[in-house]
């Protein structure tokens, strides 16, 4: 267990913190690029700062302080100009480097407009997404991971506004032994009267982790498998300090996918879902698929208040909010199978300490030539996929996704067709009730339903 002063030390992000110096040493996902096509501006609050991105006439975008320095309104509300943001309130005009341009009703006083210049980060795209950087200078570069630079693939985004601290979110990523039983005995006890059982269930024989350039592979044994599976050789990365990566390394279902845990402030988060899906070779793609990242949202709650469980990420949701919104980490007792949440633990202690002395963390990348695209480690044949494409990416925060039926048609068109004949066949036989009423099942369970 930790002690208060620990659990404060690890999980406190807002400006000023340890652990809020750390985080601003990366590049953050904001949104997808997409959603700034048809908006001038759009509030941001991250690292517990209230912020505005927006967008000049000349389409380049800017992140400043959502307050104006002369009488504190809102740039959520501003004016572009051509070089960067009017304030609505008097028209103090700012640029996307937050220097002061001009002060409308004001003789101009080069060394005023300089005094009130305002908090302003870089902004990059990469892979339809939008980041900011919110530490010193100079910036590091935004890191190409193979997901993001992926050429031709269909894209899509889930997120969720949650109510916890960003920590108790990155530790269910350093402990793989939930899924046996979160993800696969409690979704099994869900489904009980349907005698439904699923690969994810699979018991873990040994589970280990270790340190690579970017973060840390996390590595399991599941029962019946040897030492020689993808589960246990190569594992999934945590990309340091807050993301994961997982997807499906298989070359007849590639896909890549992160989920980055975003800290809004001490006791919310921003949990995004991104998904890269390489179509198989030969499939016809419409292009309305791959001009853009999908976004939708991922509910955690039903109508009634109660939490949705039928999926993988509704469980870990639910699993992650019941804990507090911020665990409570000195009334905890770890185990031996909680090694990897003590490995991470002591890594973010290492990097602290690291950045105290002026040192780049882990990940930090400075250089261009190793940025051209970075191909992370990823399971070819991981089991917890074998259930099939859809089965699983349909019990995941995917079966939101506007776009899951036509994932599904274009990586199972043996299952839709299928689906589709055994829908038609009653009306064949005359039975035209009977067939439509199959129909209407079969588009559900394909459909609307995801």
């Amino acid at each position: 267990m930790l002690t208060a002063e620990q659990n404060e030390l690890l999980t406190q992000i807002t400006p000023g913190t340890p652990m809020g110096n750390l985080m601003r040493r990366y590049w953050q996902p904001l949104m997808a690029a997409a959603e700034m096509e048809n908006a001038w501006t759009k509030r941001v609050r991250l690292l517990g700062e209230d912020l505005v991105l927006f967008k000049d006439r000349q389409g380049r975008l800017g992140l400043i302080k959502e307050q104006c320095p002369h009488r504190r309104a809102s740039f959520a509300h501003g004016i572009p100009t051509k070089d960067g943001i009017r304030c609505p309130y008097h028209g103090w005009e700012f640029s996307a480097q937050g220097k002061c341009l001009n002060q409308p009703n004001e003789i101009d006083n080069p060394a005023f407009r300089e005094k009130v210049a305002t908090d302003a980060y870089p902004v990059q795209e990469l892979g339809g997404l939008l980041f900011a950087y919110l530490g010193p200078q100079p910036a590091p570069l935004l890191p190409r991971f193979d997901g993001f630079v992926a050429e031709g693939t269909i894209r899509m985004m889930g997120r969720a506004l949650l109510p916890i601290n960003w920590l108790q979110i990155m530790e269910n990523s350093l402990d793989p032994i939930h899924t046996e039983w979160l993800h696969g005995h409690h979704y099994e006890f869900l489904k009980e009267q349907e005698g439904i059982k699923v690969a994810i269930s699979a018991h873990h024989e040994k589970i280990d982790f270790r340190e690579f350039e970017f973060g840390i592979t996390k590595h399991r044994l599941l029962a019946g498998h040897s030492e020689d599976s993808d589960d246990w050789r190569t594992g999934h990365p945590i990309i340091f300090p807050n993301i994961l990566a997982v997807g499906n390394g298989d070359e007849a279902a590639r896909y890549y996918s992160f989920q980055m845990r975003v800290p809004v402030d001490n006791d919310h988060t921003m949990h995004l879902w991104y998904n890269a899906y390489v179509p198989p070779k030969g499939a016809v793609i419409p292009a309305h698929l791959t001009d853009r990242v999908h976004v939708y949202d991922v509910p955690f709650k039903d109508e009634n208040g109660e939490f949705i469980v039928d999926n993988v990420d509704g469980q870990d949701m639910m699993a992650w909010i019941t804990q507090g919104a911020i665990a409570d980490r000195t009334t905890e007792n770890l185990g031996a199978s909680d090694k990897g949440i003590a490995m991470y633990r002591r890594v973010l202690k290492r990097e602290l300490k690291k950045m105290e002395q002026g040192e780049d963390p882990i990940g930090v990348l400075r250089d261009e030539q190793r940025n051209h695209r970075i191909d992370l480690p990823n399971e070819k044949k991981k089991h917890h996929n074998s259930d099939g494409f859809s089965s699983f990416m349909l019990r995941t925060h995917a079966k939101y996704s506007q776009i899951a039926p036509d994932l599904v048609k274009i990586f199972e068109p043996d299952r839709v067709q299928m689906d589709v004949q055994r829908a038609v066949a009653p009306a064949r036989d005359g039975k035209k009730q009977a067939g439509t009423q199959a129909m209407e099942t079969q588009s559900s369970a394909t459909g609307s339903l995801y």
